[in-house]
C-alpha cells in the first residue's frame, strides 16, 4: 500500500468568514473552488455556524475541512483550511485578523462598528491573505499598511478637513 505524500503548499487558507450572531454573512472570502456557487457557500456557512456558535472550542473538522474560529460579542470569525492543514498556521491568521480589527475598531469588535469600517476590514483581509497564501501574521504591520492605503484617497474624494 502506497502512502499519499502531500507536497507542501503556500495555499493554506481556503476561506475567511465573518458571520453575525444569526449566522448571516458579513464577509466571506473564498480562495478556491471548494464551494463554487453562492448557494453552496451560504449552505456551508449555515452548517458551520450551527456547529460552532454554541461551543467554546476553537477548532472543528467539518465537511473534510479544518475550521478555526472565535467569537466576539455578536460576531463569529472563521478561518478555513484543508483537513491536513496546520491548525497553528490557520490560528495565526485568525488571531492576526481579530487583533488587527480590534486595533482598528479601538477594541470595539462588534457588528455595528465593523459595518461602519468595512473598507478597513477588506483591506486588512487582503493584507493578511492573498489568494489563499498567508502574507502577514503581525497585526501591527497589517494596521500600519491599512492606514497607509487609507491615506491614498484621491484628492477628489477627500473631505475638506482631509485636504
Amino acid at each position: 500500500m502506497e502512502a499519499l505524500i502531500l507536497e507542501p503548499s503556500l495555499y493554506t487558507v481556503k476561506a475567511i468568514l465573518i458571520l453575525d450572531n444569526d449566522g448571516d454573512r458579513l464577509l466571506a472570502k473564498y480562495y478556491d473552488d471548494t464551494y463554487p456557487s453562492v448557494k453552496e457557500q451560504k449552505a456551508f456557512e449555515k452548517n458551520i455556524f450551527n456547529k460552532t456558535h454554541r461551543t467554546d472550542s476553537e477548532i472543528a473538522l467539518l465537511e473534510g475541512l479544518t475550521v478555526v474560529y472565535k467569537s466576539s460579542i455578536d460576531l463569529y470569525f472563521y478561518v478555513i483550511g484543508s483537513s491536513y492543514e496546520n491548525e497553528l498556521m490557520l490560528m495565526a491568521v485568525l488571531n492576526c485578523l481579530f487583533d488587527s480589527l480590534s486595533q482598528m475598531l479601538r477594541k470595539n469588535v462588534e457588528k455595528r462598528a465593523l459595518l461602519e469600517n468595512m473598507e478597513g476590514l477588506f483591506l486588512a483581509v487582503d493584507e493578511i491573505v492573498d489568494g489563499g497564501v498567508i502574507l502577514e501574521s503581525d497585526p501591527q504591520q497589517v494596521v500600519h499598511r491599512v492606514a497607509l492605503r487609507g491615506e491614498d484617497v484621491p484628492l477628489t474624494e477627500q473631505t475638506v478637513s482631509q485636504v
